[in-house]
């Protein structure tokens, strides 16, 4: 059960994630400086040809080819979104904010992964908690996140923080959750590029 009080995770727009997700948005969210770090975050954390959760995924996963995956599976919101991304092997289309209910058994995957979209989870606990169960020991789930979002879709806390407030936030969420260890932030702000946020842990 979370600690955060219930209205932390409300929406200015309320209706069903469904409908805002139901046209694909074929468009990287963060810069090439921005996705660079992101690779090198996903080079230096998963392990070499394992097997990968990509969350809350889209058209682009941005995994180095260096790791060469055994496989990646995509859940996300927008199916045409997904089949266009050159780097899942398969693809689920879910709501998280509706079901935070992982269809994989306990220790499938090897990693991993939320690529700038933590900001509009409505029970991040209950979600971060279903990625370790998903996971096996020692394994990593890498969230990385900017300074941007969709306003209407980001939940109220996310809003009403500042950018490292967020990286705070996302830690209390693996703190929460109850199956992490070894729980690091840190911060990329380039004067002229858009800043990238990193936090990670592994699976207990």
């Amino acid at each position: 059960m979370s600690d955060f009080p219930a209205e932390y995770f409300q929406k200015q727009d309320a209706s069903d994630d469904a409908l805002f997700y139901r046209y694909p948005r074929k468009v990287v969210h963060i810069d090439d400086g921005a996705i660079a770090r992101v690779r090198q975050h996903l080079a230096d954390l998963l392990p070499t040809g394992g097997t990968y959760l990509d969350l809350m995924s889209s058209w682009r996963s941005h995994i180095p080819e260096a790791l060469k995956p055994a496989r990646v599976i995509g859940l996300g919101m927008n199916a045409a979104e997904m089949e266009d991304n050159p780097q899942l092997d398969q693809h689920l289309v879910q709501n998280l904010n509706n079901n935070q209910d992982l269809p994989f058994d306990d220790a499938t995957f090897d990693g991993a992964m939320c690529t700038v979209s933590v900001q509009y989870l409505q029970k991040p606990v209950a979600v971060f908690a279903e990625v370790g169960r998903v996971l096996r020991p020692g394994a990593p789930f890498v969230v990385t996140f900017s300074n941007r979002c969709f306003p209407s879709k980001a939940v109220a806390v996310w809003l009403g923080s500042t950018d490292a407030q967020h990286m705070a936030v996302v830690t209390r969420y693996f703190e929460e959750a109850g199956h992490w260890q070894g729980i690091e932030a840190h911060a990329y702000t380039p004067k002229r590029n858009d800043p990238l946020y990193a936090v990670w842990a592994y699976r207990k």
